[in-house]
């Protein structure tokens, strides 16, 4: 009788709103810098390695529509591998280095903010930074209790002015479409130069997957999830083409790619100092969605995986008024704002890209493994393209996810590895209050 007063997360999101969550969350604000890393590999050619790339994302990205229609639950990628592998240990540590991400990811994006913010008061000092970047993530994590609904509109907000920026500059450039060469490499390029900036632009697509951990509260997710993620992709992809072509049309690319803030150079190009101080502007709603999003999803990861028993439950209690997960809200603020104290942590952030890509691995490789062993569950979406039983999409997207991992240098893999053995030892000091085998808690749920 207990359980069954327990309150609920709510669904209170709509198709719209989650695919705003997945644009915001994949726009990010990494594509301001990541175009001119591009440009200086790829130059005019640009657009096609952002549709490779796109192209490559999307491997995985119907992974996640298939598997996010077949369990829309909270810590989600908890939840997949836990079906597909039946070992906890694999699936809390998934779960862990998903949290750790979304945590380090936040207070890295919340210090640039606060560089924003800190270049405008003309006070650049470390502990001005700290203080700003701090209370961002205080202010977030009101709003994160308040409510999904509060969130959401927020998000959406965020999100629109985020594409904005994007869109701004695609305007600013069509009258100068058509102007230079769209097929010009740089001269110490060559067309194999394309694949290598392929692995650099994949992730900028890198975000579409959060959304899938908000599934409990979103409205018929079996059909909106699996809809929302592929809108995010397509979307995303057009305004990252279209940009790419408007920058390189506006100025020289070889220019661009020497500027820290491309698109602030290439706006201020067009249209002069206005242009640099609208982009900046732009920025800090990217920077500010970008935590926001970030710590919700962090927080329903932390929610999920307490209510199946792989965290201590008492993380899994849900606010009766709010319908939010108030002590997961609580300890995702409190994890987020630890790092900020130290100030620079991007090397550290960096290693968690190399989680990402360990986690969309496991993603690809569980739908393959449910496939086989669970030939006959319904699935509401699923992904065409098959060899017998073998989904050829989520072949790739394992295929690639392997690939892209020996991209990374061994300082990066290095500190990777710290993360996992702390979630080791994490997992097995927590034994006497979590379930460290899997369990058939979620069949007793579904029943309940």
């Amino acid at each position: 009788m207990n359980e069954e007063k327990k309150p609920a997360l709510k669904r209170r999101i709509s198709l719209f709103g989650i695919t705003m969550y997945g644009v915001g969350n994949v726009l990010g604000a990494g594509i301001y810098a990541l175009i001119g890393e591009v440009v200086d590999i790829t130059g005019n050619l640009s657009w096609l390695a952002f549709i490779l790339a796109a192209i490559t994302g999307a491997f995985t990205g119907l992974s996640y529509a298939e598997l996010s229609a077949m369990y829309p639950k909270s810590a989600a990628e908890f939840v997949y591998t836990e079906e597909a592998f039946r070992m906890r240990k694999i699936s809390f540590l998934l779960g862990w280095i998903i949290i750790f991400s979304g945590v380090l990811s936040a207070a890295t994006v919340a210090l640039g903010f606060a560089g924003y913010i800190s270049q405008f008061l003309g006070i650049d000092l470390l502990i001005v930074k700290i203080i700003i970047g701090i209370s961002l993530i205080l202010i977030l994590s009101i709003v994160n209790f308040i409510g999904i609904k509060t969130s959401t509109w927020m998000n959406i907000l965020f999100t629109l002015i985020e594409a904005s920026g994007l869109i701004f500059i695609i305007i600013i450039g069509i009258p100068h479409f058509g102007s230079v060469n769209y097929a010009l490499l740089p001269s110490t390029s060559s067309i194999g130069a394309i694949f290598s900036s392929v692995a650099l632009i994949f992730f900028a697509y890198i975000g579409f997957e959060d959304i899938a951990n908000i599934a409990e509260e979103v409205k018929k997710p079996y059909k909106n999830l699996p809809r929302a993620i592929i809108y995010s992709i397509i979307i995303t992809s057009i305004l990252y083409c279209l940009t790419v072509i408007s920058v390189v049309s506006i100025a020289p690319y070889t220019d661009i790619a020497s500027s820290d803030a491309p698109l602030n150079y290439v706006a201020i190009v067009a249209l002069g100092p206005i242009g640099g101080l609208i982009m900046t502007s732009i920025a800090l709603f990217a920077t500010a969605n970008t935590v926001l999003i970030m710590l919700i999803v962090t927080s329903r990861m932390i929610y999920g995986m307490a209510r199946d028993k792989a965290l201590p439950e008492g993380l899994s209690r849900i606010s009766p008024k709010r319908r939010t997960p108030t002590l997961a809200v609580l300890a995702t603020m409190i994890f987020t704002i630890i790092p900020i104290f130290f100030g620079d942590i991007s090397i550290v952030a960096h290693a968690t890209v190399f989680g990402v890509l360990i986690n969309f691995f496991l993603v690809n490789l569980s739908l393959i493994v449910l496939r086989k062993t669970k030939p006959n569950l319904e699935r509401p979406f699923k992904v065409k393209l098959n060899i017998s039983w073998m989904p050829i999409i989520a072949l790739l997207g394992c295929i690639v996810c392997f690939g892209l991992l020996f991209t990374f240098d061994w300082l990066i893999i290095i500190i990777q590895a710290i993360i996992v053995l702390c979630g080791i030892i994490v997992f097995y000091g927590m034994k006497a209050k979590i379930e460290t085998k899997t369990s058939r808690f979620k069949e007793l749920m579904k029943k309940s």
